[in-house]
């Protein structure tokens, strides 16, 4: 009874202590987003005065400066275009590839694979140069056609990598099962391989989201027309022009980081999904 105590007790402390340090690493990532939406609702005059944690008089009229004289409303529709562009290009050209290489046999497999997972080893700003010479000779740089083309070549690698080893696992029946269906290759990989690996695709597409929404380097060697810059550039050439409007500043920050918050708020319960979650086959096909 006494060691059952003690364990109870050692158990109920360790839980403890995990819960506090994990709260506390939450609260140190949170608390930046939490300072930043808060400076955004306050007045040049008390940014650095008032040190309440909600301040009484909310300014609004930050955010329709930020989106009228920041041109935020064009940056935040160049990011979604870019965003969602890349992200569906990025999931149709690595789901294929990835099936390709891990169901279908073809000369030199192998090899063409383990290039993709060697490309993983050049850092992203050491491609950016000859993406930018190439685009330039081809005549599709300052376009949105080459900026797409470029973030779709930086995600591709790790993209089939992921879906390449979840393809590996996937249960050979449920192709076969298809096939007495009537199905062929495109449609098993539509009915079965891409619904079977919905978790890796959320993890996909949450990772290439970031990835695309948070670029700078490649969007300011690759477009200088400001019609075509994504919110990142955007929000630079505000900051430039209003380095001394705190609050507003603070305003267009929050505009461009709530939109990528809320796509992996949504995607987030699909990681954790099971392995046959949603497979659809017979029927479908």
């Amino acid at each position: 009874m006494i060691q059952c105590n003690k364990y109870r007790l050692y158990s109920g402390a360790k839980n403890f202590g995990i819960n506090v340090f994990l709260l506390s690493v939450a609260v140190t990532c949170l608390f930046p987003l939490f300072w930043m939406l808060r400076c955004s609702f306050m007045s040049l005059d008390t940014i650095f005065v008032d040190k309440s944690l909600i301040p009484p008089p909310l300014v609004f009229t930050n955010y329709i400066t930020a989106w009228t004289k920041g041109n935020f409303g064009v940056y935040l529709l160049n990011s979604v275009i870019y965003t969602a562009s890349v992200v569906v290009g990025i999931v149709i050209i690595s789901s294929l590839a990835a099936y390709a290489f891990s169901r279908l046999e073809f000369p030199g497999r192998n090899f063409f694979f383990y290039m993709f997972v060697l490309a993983l080893m050049i850092p992203l700003p050491g491609s950016f140069v000859p993406l930018v010479v190439m685009m330039n000779k081809i005549g599709l740089a300052n376009t949105r056609i080459g900026y797409i083309l470029c973030m779709i070549n930086v995600g591709l690698s790790m993209s089939i990598l992921i879906l390449k080893t979840f393809f590996d696992k996937m249960p050979s029946d449920l192709e076969d099962a298809a096939r007495i269906d009537g199905c062929g290759r495109l449609l098993i990989w539509w009915h079965v391989a891409l619904p079977l690996a919905r978790p890796a695709i959320a993890v996909i597409v949450i990772f290439n989201s970031l990835n695309v929404w948070n670029e700078f380097i490649l969007a300011q060697l690759l477009l200088n027309d400001e019609a075509l810059m994504p919110l990142q550039k955007g929000v630079m050439l505000f900051t430039n022009t209003n380095s001394v409007d705190y609050p507003v500043i603070m305003a267009g920050l929050v505009i461009s980081v709530t939109p990528i918050i809320l796509v992996y708020l949504a995607m987030q319960k699909h990681i954790i999904k099971g392995l046959t979650s949603g497979t659809v086959i017979g029927e479908s096909c």
